[in-house]
């Protein structure tokens, strides 16, 4: 198994490249220290971190579903990441997850939770190979029903979402930029725009 950091440097070599990680393997490892994060995709676990930047726009997400789930009854639930296990050998941890009512896990579930509603992924250092590759690919098999990925870089959100409940493919695209909203039929009421996603101040 290779262990990829997607900053400058490598922080762990687990053990030989041919071998591939189970989910239940990788839910079996201890906790990282400081604020880095990993995943496993494709049974390859990937180490990253993040810049103040993403901090802020995650924030910034996180407060605005947040608000908006607190606002009226049966809004559902938005969550700092959890490890939720997309496939056998794939297990995320999106950035903000939000879960509609009726779907919200218990609040004393242990990992793996199961899928989200909306899946949030941020853009971190060299991280958008993965969010726009194999994790979209896993987010879409696996019946996501809607993925926001937030490009932090060129500060545009691309959503994907399905035209249909149970569409086996994400058949709706938007890419989002300067004076549009974030916006979904999965939360009425909900708008976000987007020089309020990417305000740091």
């Amino acid at each position: 198994m290779r262990v990829y950091d997607v900053r400058e440097e490598v922080y762990e070599l687990v053990v030989p490249v041919a071998a591939k990680m189970t989910a239940d393997e990788f839910l079996a490892l201890p906790p990282l220290e400081g604020a880095r994060r990993r995943e496993l995709i494709d049974g390859t676990v990937v180490v990253h971190g993040s810049t103040a930047f993403h901090g802020d726009v995650h924030t910034n997400i996180l407060v605005a579903l947040v608000s908006w789930t607190r606002a009226q009854p049966s809004r559902g639930h938005a969550v700092l990441p959890r490890d939720i296990e997309v496939e056998g050998d794939t297990v995320l941890a999106p950035d903000v997850l939000w879960y509609a009512e009726g779907h919200v896990p218990d609040v004393h579930a242990t990992p793996p939770y199961p899928l989200p509603d909306i899946a949030v992924e941020v853009r971190a250092a060299s991280t958008w190979g993965f969010d726009v590759g194999p994790k979209k690919s896993a987010y879409e098999r696996a019946g996501l029903p809607e993925l926001w990925l937030v490009d932090t870089r060129a500060e545009t959100v691309l959503v994907f979402g399905r035209a249909a409940p149970g569409s086996p493919d994400f058949d709706l695209a938007l890419e989002l930029r300067d004076q549009d909203a974030v916006t979904s039929g999965l939360l009425p009421g909900f708008a976000l725009s987007i020089s309020d996603l990417f305000r740091v101040s």
